[in-house]
């Protein structure tokens, strides 16, 4: 299979996850999301760890999939404020609500790897530089 393709498998799976986690449900005429990371983290506890292994996986994936290493450690913010800030009652909650760190860490990742991708299209072999002309005159000496 092309590497292309992969790559978009790999993206697709990944964006569902992080949908998933995020915003499996929208609250009707808001623009707020509800995801498993949220439903999750209502459970006292263990909530907040148990939706902290879709998010490690993802960015492990990111890493795999080629993810700057100021990429990843952005996601890694992104994740460890989530998980500080959401095991407080309430307010951490509805900060997991508004925050979506696993859509933020998806989005990241697409734009770094498309970044990346410009970039590459952009790097040229450098023109080659041919000898001048040599008047006949030196060639026949």
């Amino acid at each position: 299979m092309p590497p292309d393709i992969i790559l978009d498998e790999e993206l697709a799976r990944l964006r569902r996850v992080a949908w998933r986690m995020d915003a499996l449900v929208y609250i009707p005429r808001t623009n707020i999301s509800l995801g498993l990371d949220n439903i999750l983290g209502l459970i006292p506890g263990v909530g907040d760890l148990l939706s902290l292994a879709p998010s490690v996986w993802m960015i492990h994936r990111a890493w795999k999939l080629g993810a700057t290493a100021g990429a990843i450690a952005f996601m890694v913010t992104n994740l460890v404020a989530d998980l500080i800030v959401g095991t407080a009652p309430i307010l951490g909650d509805i900060f997991d609500v508004l925050y979506n760190a696993n859509i933020r860490n998806y989005q990241l990742l697409e734009k770094n790897l498309i970044r990346q991708a410009e970039r590459a299209r952009t790097v040229q072999e450098p023109p080659r530089r041919s000898l001048p002309p040599q008047p006949a005159a030196l060639l026949a000496a």
